[in-house]
């Protein structure tokens, strides 16, 4: 006789994990609940929601807002994604949205414009570079909170040719006008590694000056459109959520970049149901879902 099995005396009795088909075993159920596949077992994902930029006028637009984190899913929920377009000149981006029943909704709040001469940056996810003043100063509009950054402005240059600031990315406040001649930069977006390589996404477009033939502000990296001293502002990146680059007075603005929604979920609780065509890929052991337009995921 010999001891085993925590103390029993007697023959060592193997168990065994076969069951009948469609049934778990006791093991089958540790293992599965371990790597989180247990079926009906709420599943953690990454997520990246970038809203629509701002449009530029004669400073540079805001980057939309940038959100990454995540979040639990629950099987068989259908969660809604928007995805937000790009501000016309002069106009603030649309916000990108993540929403669906027992979700907290994940919001990112569209890129702040730029102004017409005189005036302030709109607020926004990053805020919109204060325009081209012969007055006074302008400042950039403020950006939100854990989204992006403030604008740039115009700190004092009242003579011609008015330059302008850029706009707030969502890693870096947009320059202020440099001098009386040369406007600012758009400010930096901000890197993620969601789908496996590093990406830069959410900069700001660049400020421009009132009068013709000067010195613009470069877009911010990530997206971000440059100013354009003597024709129209470059638009922000489709896709990206970077704001539209400012222009001279005889030019239009560049329009903000759309956004994007990314999700990262692990391959082994992939569903596969989707709507709205996001692209598929797979990095390591997650599965990369890119919406470029508005769909929907049920998990």
């Amino acid at each position: 006789m010999s001891s085993g099995n925590g103390g029993i005396i007697g023959v060592v009795n193997t168990p065994t994990t076969t069951v009948a088909s469609g049934v778990w075993g006791i093991n089958e159920v540790f293992d599965a609940r371990k790597a989180d596949i247990w079926p009906g077992q709420p599943v953690l994902i990454n997520y990246l929601v970038i809203a629509g930029g701002g449009g530029g006028v004669s400073g540079g637009g805001g980057a939309g807002g940038y959100q990454t984190s995540t979040e639990t899913l629950n099987p068989g929920t259908a969660y809604t994604i928007t995805i937000g377009a790009g501000g016309a000149a002069g106009v603030n981006g649309s916000d990108s949205v993540i929403s669906g029943s027992g979700l907290t909704t994940i919001t990112s709040v569209g890129g702040g414009a730029s102004a017409s001469a005189g005036n302030n940056g709109a607020s926004g996810g990053s805020g919109g570079g204060g325009a081209a003043s012969g007055s006074g100063t302008t400042t950039g509009g403020s950006g939100t909170t854990g989204q992006g950054k403030a604008g740039g402005g115009n700190v004092g240059f009242t003579a011609s040719p008015y330059p302008s600031g850029g706009g707030g990315g969502a890693g870096a406040t947009g320059a202020n006008a440099v001098n009386s001649t040369t406007s600012g930069d758009g400010g930096a977006g901000t890197a993620s590694s969601i789908t496996g390589s590093s990406v830069t996404r959410a900069g700001g477009g660049g400020g421009a000056t009132y009068s013709t033939g000067n010195p613009s502000g470069a877009g911010g990296a990530g997206g971000g459109g440059a100013g354009n001293g003597t024709g129209n502002g470059t638009a922000g990146t489709a896709n990206t959520g970077g704001g539209g680059g400012g222009t001279y007075s005889g030019g239009t603005g560049g329009a903000g970049g759309s956004g994007v929604v990314i999700l990262s979920v692990p391959t082994a609780r992939y569903s596969g149901t989707t709507t709205g065509s996001p692209s598929v890929t797979t990095s390591g052991s997650n599965t990369i879902l890119t919406y470029n337009s508005s769909g929907s995921y049920t998990a």
